[in-house]
């Protein structure tokens, strides 16, 4: 073969390369094909990978005889690796907003150009901080927190304490509707058993106490304790355990070693993550409970996105957060194809993009950006030929404009009727 059909094949290979990837950072046109210009950016996050959380870390210790993973960060903060996978995803997001020429290299913002928001506990403050510190490396971002360490900013954890004796029912009601939560909890009993099977339950300390059922569902309910919606019941240990295994198979190399000695598929990782993500999703099935939960993280961001002068914003919360809002917003109806979870990734980022076109009409685009499950555990680099998992959302109801785009006006006024929905 001469030099310059070898040539002539590598060049082929990368530019199928570089079209397959889905790279963020190709140009987008209106519907008349007029090239647009990135204005501003936002996104809201999930915070990175974590340890358990303190409250399962007892209970999950007695379901197995093996010894779990030992996580070197305190109960429920952001670990290690979260910080690095964190840091890349950062640096990521630079490589695009550079190409784009939102901003420049070694960007420091001007004041009131960018905005690093977290709920005030150390996983999300830290997953902002380690995000900026990839995408800003030289701006010594100060991340903005409104409360004590760890204790809970009612814009990302509003809860629900006052609602009304009609809301209580209308969620009740959404719960009955989609089969109800005992229904639900039997129907992951597949999932529960396969947890079962990989902690080898029978031969824990809870087997010996409690017998040889790990998931006796007939004493399950989704109850309002006057200020949250709580399932409570057998499910509760069965979810940690399932959760923890999840972040086990993140940080555990071997994933032989990370599921106790058993070989299992993706598609029985994505079985565990169900069980683990039951509550989040459900957020999904909820429209009421979902919207009410949005609210006040959707009035940030749409003052965010409103803001004179604003670039980038980043906003760092929880699973429940990405539910919640891309419920309420209509765009919940996606799949993830490289994720062990269904919906809501680790580290997952709704980003919603501005354009403007030369006449000044201006445009929003939405996608739900992650690492995929083999970048998270190899601790792939990022950058724009090799990029994280990028999925475009769709709003229900929204007629696109073209090129995956939605009129500006349109998402605003989305935004704007969910707010004010009661």
């Amino acid at each position: 073969m001469g030099k310059r059909k070898r040539r002539f094949i590598l060049l082929l290979w990368f530019v199928i390369t570089l079209a397959a990837s889905g790279i963020a950072g190709a140009e987008r046109y209106d519907a008349s094909g007029t090239p647009l210009r990135l204005d501003r950016v936002l996104v809201m996050s999930r915070h990175n990978l974590r340890a358990p959380l303190d409250s399962g870390i007892a209970a999950i210790s007695r379901l197995t005889p093996h010894e779990w993973f030992q996580w070197t960060a305190a109960p429920g903060e952001l670990s290690p690796r979260g910080g690095e996978l964190e840091t890349l995803m950062g640096q990521y997001y630079r490589q695009w907003l550079e190409q784009e020429e939102l901003i420049p290299r070694n960007y420091v913002p001007a004041e009131n150009e960018a905005r690093f928001y977290a709920n005030s506990y150390q996983r999300t403050i830290a997953t902002a901080q380690y995000f900026s510190s990839g995408m800003l490396p030289i701006a010594n971002v100060c991340v903005e927190r409104h409360f004590a360490l760890n204790e809970p900013d009612p814009v990302f954890l509003p809860g629900f304490k006052g609602v009304s004796d009609e809301f209580v029912a209308r969620v009740m009601a959404e719960i009955e509707a989609i089969g109800g939560t005992r229904a639900r909890g039997e129907a992951l009993a597949p999932e529960a058993a396969l947890v079962a099977e990989v902690l080898d339950y029978p031969e824990s300390e809870a087997a010996r106490e409690s017998g040889l059922d790990f998931f006796p569902a007939d004493d399950m309910e989704t109850v309002y304790t006057g200020e949250y919606f709580a399932i409570r019941g057998s499910l509760r240990p069965a979810m940690r355990a399932a959760d923890a295994l999840v972040l086990q198979y993140y940080e555990e190399s071997d994933a032989y070693k990370a599921a106790f000695g058993h070989r299992l598929t993706r598609e029985d990782w994505r079985g565990i993550a169900r069980l683990g993500y039951m509550g989040v999703n459900s957020y999904f099935e909820l429209p009421a409970l979902s919207t009410r939960f949005a609210q006040p993280l959707l009035k940030v961001m749409r003052d965010e996105l409103a803001r004179d002068g604003r670039k980038f914003t980043f906003l760092c919360g929880h699973d429940t957060n990405l539910a919640a809002v891309l419920t309420a917003l209509g765009a919940g109806d996606y799949e993830l194809p490289d994720a062990v979870e269904e919906k809501t990734p680790i580290g997952g980022k709704l980003t919603i993009e501005k354009w403007v076109a030369p006449d000044g009409q201006a445009y929003a685009a939405l996608s739900l950006v992650y690492q995929s499950t083999e970048q998270i555990r190899r601790r792939q680099p990022l950058d724009l030929v090799h990029p994280p998992s990028i999925v475009p959302l769709r709003l229900a109801g929204l007629t696109p404009a073209g090129d995956g785009l939605y009129r500006y006006s349109d998402l605003v006024a989305r935004l704007d009727s969910v707010i004010e929905s009661r």
